[in-house]
């Protein structure tokens, strides 16, 4: 850790969508580098479909970091009851917050014409409203802490030139972008940094991997974002600023000094296909 970088020794972070994929990626991060982690995501019982849930990734941290401290915590996050229920929790139990990410999504890559309004409402909701809904209840308490940080997984908006066959997705991620900016006006020098953050290439997630969106040798691994994830929370929150969409190769060369990705490679010696935007 450079002399700029801020530990995250003791911070009370909440991963939502934590279940699986990139979540399950951020909290064993966190975990590792000292965070008091809250698992929030739908699935408490495994399924057949859908591998892993908040208590499994809850063990594997207790495996992977003795000592951590978690809090798996069943979340809807369509229903802003469940989420003010999810920050409660946290409060409950370590007293404070300090990190949220807004992990969770919904994916859906069709035209308009095939895209129905229950289709477009979930997008919206799980994506764009729940981080919202998430962000405006977690930052009264960032406040009290004077140190916050909000990381939406959502991309930079100059990729709105490219959105056919994804239109309704896309827009609900932009809102998540959009989120950040607004928050850049809205909190002026306070310290609480709201940003974005994106990856360059396909990453592994059930997602990727059910939208047909190429095969293992195209894909990261998903501890790139939590990489990158790292470097941006361990930037003090009001030098950092708000506002900003980091892709995860640009952090990791920044804040970092990361150059050699080729470990992130799912399939070592593959390149990664760059997102098809």
């Amino acid at each position: 850790m450079s002399a700029a970088e801020q530990s995250l020794e003791g911070r009370v972070a909440i991963v939502t969508g934590a279940s699986r994929g990139v979540g399950r990626a951020c909290a064993l991060a966190l975990a590792r580098a000292g965070c008091k982690v809250v698992l929030a995501a739908k699935t408490v019982k495994p399924r057949a479909r859908l591998p892993g849930t908040i208590h499994t990734v809850a063990e594997e941290i207790g495996a992977a970091v003795p000592g951590a401290e978690t809090l798996a915590v069943r979340c809807d996050v369509r229903e802003e009851q469940e989420i003010v229920a999810m920050i409660d929790a946290a409060l409950e139990r370590f007293g404070r917050l300090d990190i949220l990410v807004n992990n969770a999504g919904a994916a859906w890559w069709f035209p308009v014409e095939s895209t129905p309004a229950r289709r477009f409402d979930l997008v919206m909701d799980v994506n764009f409203r729940a981080a919202h809904v998430a962000t405006a209840h977690a930052l009264p308490h960032l406040r009290k802490n004077g140190w916050g940080h909000v990381v939406n997984m959502s991309p930079p908006v100059h990729k709105a030139e490219v959105v056919g066959g994804k239109c309704a997705y896309m827009v609900s991620k932009f809102g998540m972008t959009y989120l950040g900016i607004a928050l850049k006006e809205e909190l002026g020098d306070q310290p609480i940094a709201v940003n974005a953050l994106w990856p360059v290439t396909l990453v592994e997630s059930l997602a990727t991997a059910n939208l047909g969106l190429g095969e293992p040798k195209d894909w990261r691994k998903a501890d790139i974002l939590a990489d990158a994830l790292l470097a941006i929370l361990r930037q003090d929150p009001t030098t950092l600023g708000s506002g900003h969409a980091f892709l995860d190769e640009e952090v990791l060369r920044e804040y970092a000094g990361v150059t050699d990705l080729e470990g992130y490679a799912c399939v070592p010696g593959s390149t990664p296909m760059v997102i098809p935007w």
